[in-house]
């Protein structure tokens, strides 16, 4: 997971735990230009993405779901065109308290009993970031099939059936002993 990014104490991104009572609470954030300019990175420029969170507080964890929907801006690794990339994420965050803080795995957080905010940014950020896909395609792409019948070369992937046996002639004979074994 990256380094978290330096937000403000009252960034609208935080949290406050301290005046959060033991049960179910809903938030809702708006991710958009000013959001993604917070992290040095190039992967994700701009976008458009609310996120409705969840948090049930306990007297010893939290859970926090966080619901993504929106669009974010990304370049097609095929024609390098800007578009529109669709996100939708369910994504769960589990903190509990510690002696010290500390991430535990890539979705479980420990802190102190005493910790006051509890900073979502980074999270939001990595969760957007997830939920793009591998190989981005502009939209007039994505119905196409990989195969280009234009192109020099081409790949074919060909298994060794029960015709191949006009090959054997040319294999080694210290193989054929290995293929009576069966």
């Amino acid at each position: 997971m990256p380094l978290p990014v330096a937000v403000k104490k009252d960034s609208p991104y935080n949290i406050n735990l301290a005046r959060l009572a033991d049960k179910t609470h809903h938030f809702a954030f708006d991710l958009d230009r000013a959001f993604f300019e917070q992290f040095e990175q190039e992967l994700i420029p701009d976008g458009n993405v609310h996120v409705d969170v969840t948090l049930t507080k306990t007297e010893r964890l939290i859970t926090v779901d966080f619901d993504l929907k929106g669009t974010v801006r990304q370049v097609c690794d095929r024609s390098l065109d800007d578009y529109d990339q669709d996100v939708q994420a369910h994504e769960q965050l589990l903190v509990r308290f510690g002696d010290e803080s500390k991430e535990l795995d890539d979705n479980v957080l420990q802190i102190t009993p005493d910790t006051q905010t509890l900073p979502l940014a980074q999270h939001l950020f990595d969760f957007v970031g997830l939920a793009l896909p591998m190989k981005k395609l502009h939209p007039r792409f994505q119905n196409e099939p990989d195969d280009e019948p234009d192109a020099k070369t081409k790949l074919i992937f060909t298994t060794r059936g029960e015709d191949a046996d006009d090959d054997e002639d040319d294999s080694d004979p210290r193989w054929n002993a290995l293929k009576n074994l069966n």
